[in-house]
């Protein structure tokens, strides 16, 4: 049974994005589920670690607890000991390719595809959506320049089809979003997912559907049209589940 929610972004712990941590720990279908925090993408924040606490914690009634994986080298059986209790593994934002790399060094991203396969609930923002995708459109590059960098392609785990772009309707550094994915698009020829911030994707057994938290944040899919031109068509937000197959879009 496969759980994903990716969500576009907007900060934890806003009321905008409450709904859409609600329905992460309906998921789990427990009352009290136990929520890992993973924020590699961040440098293993304490800061942002400290939200997740309050939130899902505090707020919300979960046990909590942190995946820490810089600085010291874990062991596997340490990893394992953080993930495999874990009802609901939450990755927070952050810089996706350093994260990316890390997990595949340590192993972290074939252990979160085992809970996965074991009906663990796989939920984040930004970084955290992007991982669960084959590729995201990522600023990583802007954590080592805050001038010369540009927009890249990050392999996630491939868990859900296609390239995802989180905060579609925002911008990094003053460089829009929308634009840049569609030229990354057009030269991969890929199925784009895009999401605005407090909007996220569900998917459930190869179904989902699209949670949005405020009435201006939307979902999209895009692909490329015969002539090489971007097809772009907002997902429609509905109350039941829809096959993920039927986000392909007819060019």
């Amino acid at each position: 049974m496969g759980k994903i929610v990716g969500v576009g972004g907007g900060r934890m712990g806003e009321l905008e994005t409450l709904s859409i941590d609600k329905e992460i720990i309906e998921l789990t279908g427990k009352r009290r589920p136990k929520a890992l925090f993973v924020p590699t993408a961040s440098s293993d924040s304490q800061d942002r670690w400290d939200v997740f606490q309050e939130v899902y914690g505090r707020k919300l009634g979960c046990d909590v607890d942190v995946l820490l994986l810089l600085g010291s080298r874990p062991e596997p059986n340490e990893i394992l000991e953080h993930i495999l209790p874990a009802d609901i593994i939450y990755v927070g934002g952050g810089n996706t390719l350093k994260m990316m790399r890390r997990w595949r060094l340590l192993g972290v991203d074939k252990l979160i595809l085992d809970a996965y396969n074991r009906g663990s609930v796989l939920a984040g923002s930004s970084a955290g959506c992007i991982c669960w995708f084959d590729f995201g459109h990522s600023d990583s590059m802007s954590f080592y320049s805050d001038t010369d960098w540009e927009y890249i392609r990050v392999k996630g785990m491939g868990l859900l089809s296609g390239t995802v772009c989180p905060h579609y309707n925002s911008a990094t550094r003053g460089v829009a979003r929308r634009d840049d994915f569609h030229k990354m698009i057009r030269k991969y020829s890929d199925m784009g997912v895009a999401l605005d911030n407090f909007c996220a994707i569900e998917v459930v057994d190869n179904r989902y559907r699209i949670l949005s938290a405020r009435p201006d944040s939307h979902a999209y899919v895009l692909a490329v049209g015969k002539d090489g031109s971007i097809i772009e068509e907002e997902i429609e937000q509905k109350t039941n589940f829809e096959p993920v197959k039927s986000l392909v879009l007819q060019t």
